[in-house]
């Protein structure tokens, strides 16, 4: 009986001892106290400051505090600091915003800052974090790691070094070596930032972005990785493998195999050695198909020599050995020709050139000048070989005329087709049949003239040097004459129909635009730049020692 009684004694003593251990009340200013709800606990001399607290029978250690839930297999407590350090399949949950599961994790209930450390695991719902050791803020609502992390979302993996995570705006900004996989393409980033409710990544720095049939460059942009759409807008590139396109901005749709551009837009095509130039350009992929308006000039880059083309809206269709190119309204063209040579160049409505044919044609009210030469008809053609690229041949079809300035008026041809032929790029021959009449100043080996011939023929053949007329041939001669210089009547000394346009001639690649107004380009829409976020861990211990 007495040894009974001295057991039940001991028993309310170690009890009285416990219920102090739990319930001895710490002042903590404003700071609430961490609270432990279940859990076996126990006190060690070796950890004088700490209550341990061990999962029992009904399931694991569960800590509450002002909104977050704490679980564990083994908890210290310690009460004087509000501190605990949690061991084994911790998790952290923060009401529906964010939840956190580590091997091990410390809480501290005065700042309510955590830390989580082996194969931590954070969430919130659209991704997911994993890392080696984390640390979350909850009065910033922020959370940081350094030692490399991976975060998953619906359709994309994404990694780096440092990263930081923004509850509130539901964001992440990811540093150094930053790489986003998805099945499609792979982003690397010098710096990203990826808001995870819209799946948007904002890219800052040299960034690439790599998918089968494209890739993408950009110093500053966004891309939706779950629409597949992007815009960037410093020093910004798409390549779609033998073209290049570059802006001052660019939007993307791979959905589409689309993007488009506005303003100093080049694009490059690789195979064909040519580019265009514009203020507003789209390309179209999987039709081989380039839009380019708003100043738009297309170059052909050739040897020693480049041919230019230009309209208000360009169109470029076909795949690299089948190239068409539609220039509409206001077309005109350049060719500056080798050093010494007169420029050929022209203009009409429309113009269309075939790559693989080797043919320009000139639609409705053309006029093409090579050197001094002016001609005109209801159609010209030109004509290159596909070999060499250099012109071969040229054909005026109806109402063809040919004009040359002469001091002492005008070398005139006309009829109903005119065939010029080129040697290296200059023209040196021309035939023109049917219904021809002349009007042509000879002169002699010393510039002298000599007379004037007017002349009707069934057709004529005449010779160029230096592209000026040197000889005429008449074909079936019907009627004519060769007039002294003085006899040559005034009232005949004009064909029908003789348009002289040599105000309208372009010597030069700029005469392209010439009284053509400058486009209003619109304002591009820019990205910010990156807030600049105070340190993570101001006023922030890291850990409790």
């Amino acid at each position: 009986m007495k040894l009974n009684n001295y057991i039940l004694s001991f028993f309310f003593i170690w009890c009285g001892y416990t219920l102090t251990a739990q319930e001895e009340p710490v002042n903590l200013g404003d700071k609430t106290q961490v609270s432990i709800k279940s859990g076996y606990w126990e006190k060690k001399p070796d950890v004088p400051d700490a209550v341990i607290y061990t999962r029992d029978k009904s399931g694991q250690v569960y800590i509450t505090h002002e909104g977050v839930e704490i679980w564990c297999n083994q908890a210290y407590v310690y009460t004087k600091d509000n501190f605990v350090k949690a061991y084994g399949a911790v998790k952290i949950i923060q009401g529906d915003t964010v939840s956190m599961k580590s091997d091990y994790s410390e809480y501290n209930g005065n700042t309510q800052f955590a830390f989580a450390s082996g194969k931590v695991s954070f969430k919130d719902k659209k991704t997911s974090l994993k890392t080696d050791t984390l640390y979350f803020d909850r009065i910033k609502q922020q959370a940081y790691y350094n030692s490399g992390g991976i975060v998953r979302d619906s359709s994309s993996i994404l990694t780096s070094i440092v990263g930081r995570y923004f509850a509130k705006s539901k964001k992440y900004q990811f540093s150094s070596n930053v790489e986003i996989k998805n099945p499609k393409y792979t982003i690397n980033s010098e710096q990203l930032d990826f808001f995870s409710e819209t799946g948007i990544a904002y890219l800052y720095g040299k960034s690439t972005i790599i998918g089968k049939t494209s890739t993408v460059y950009c110093e500053r942009g966004y891309y939706n990785t779950r629409k597949d759409i992007g815009y960037f807008v410093k020093n910004s590139r798409v390549d779609y493998e033998n073209r290049i396109m570059y802006g001052d901005s660019i939007y993307f749709n791979r959905n589409r195999n689309f993007a488009s551009a506005t303003n100093n837009i080049r694009i490059i095509d690789t195979l064909n050695n040519s580019y265009v130039r514009g203020h507003y350009a789209e390309v179209f992929k999987d039709k081989d198909s380039v839009f380019i308006t708003k100043r738009a000039v297309a170059i052909t880059v050739q040897e020693n020599d480049s041919i230019y083309i230009h309209a208000d809206t360009l169109k470029i269709t076909g795949k690299p050995d089948r190239r068409i190119l539609k220039g509409f309204y206001k077309a005109r063209f350049f060719k500056r020709g080798l050093p010494g040579e007169e420029p050929t160049s022209g203009k009409c409505d429309s113009i269309f050139v075939n790559e693989s044919t080797g043919i320009t044609k000139l639609l409705r009210n053309p006029i093409l000048w090579s050197g001094e030469n002016q001609m005109t008809g209801d159609t010209i053609h030109l004509l290159r070989n596909i070999n060499t690229k250099k012109l071969d041949t040229l054909k005026v079809y109806n109402n063809s005329f040919l004009i040359q300035k002469d001091s002492a008026g005008y070398n005139q041809v006309k009829g109903e087709r005119l065939i010029g032929l080129f040697t290296n790029n200059e023209l040196d021959t021309i035939n023109i049949k049917k219904n021809t009449q002349v009007i042509f100043f000879s002169r002699n080996e010393n510039e002298k003239l000599v007379g004037i011939n007017n002349t009707t023929s069934s057709s004529i053949q005449m010779y160029l040097e230096n592209q000026k007329i040197r000889g005429v041939r008449f074909i079936k001669k019907v009627n004519g004459k060769l007039y002294p210089p003085s006899q040559f009547p005034e009232n005949t000394r004009i064909l029908p129909g003789f348009k002289w346009f040599g105000d309208e001639r372009l010597l030069k690649v700029r005469d392209l635009f010439k009284e053509k107004p400058a486009p209003i380009l619109p304002k591009i829409k820019g990205i910010n730049l990156p807030k600049k976020e105070e340190d993570f861990f101001n006023n922030n211990p890291i850990k409790y020692n």
